[in-house]
């Protein structure tokens, strides 16, 4: 396995483990993350947070495999873009400190999402994206 195939599978790995333990907490922690939902006044709070659990799994899974990495992508950029959006409105924000951590966790979705949405764009593109852990644990 050469250098550049080592680095793609570790920062697919490193990339993937946000959501993936994210998404363990949506469904684990299910009555916590429903309340703050609730407090967003998100739309049926409880399931959005286990459907959003579940894609942030999925994603994080494929990504982090190399097993459908392009669906993977896909799944993380549509939970980030309104995620920010809606959970993250540091614009409506009148304390200083509240404003900030918000604007700062608006702009990491945002981020997230971008580099979801590269990955997504360069797959789609025929991009090498290394092996799959699979071909890797077993085929070296």
């Amino acid at each position: 396995m050469s250098i550049t195939e080592l680095l793609l599978v570790v920062g697919r790995v490193l990339f993937a483990l946000l959501f993936i333990s994210s998404g363990i907490s949506h469904i684990t922690k299910n009555a916590a993350m429903t309340s703050y939902a609730q407090y967003k006044k998100i739309p049926m709070a409880k399931f959005a947070v286990y459907i959003t659990g579940v894609m942030l799994v999925l994603g994080g899974l494929y990504i982090a495999l190399g097993f459908y990495a392009d669906l993977g992508a896909l799944l993380l950029a549509a939970f980030l873009l309104p995620t920010a959006f809606l959970m993250h409105p540091f614009w409506k924000e009148s304390d200083a400190t509240a404003k900030q951590n918000e604007s700062i966790s608006f702009f990491k979705d945002l981020a997230l999402a971008g580099a979801a949405m590269i990955i997504f764009a360069l797959l789609r593109g025929g991009a090498d994206f290394g092996n799959t852990v699979g071909t890797l644990l077993f085929f070296g």
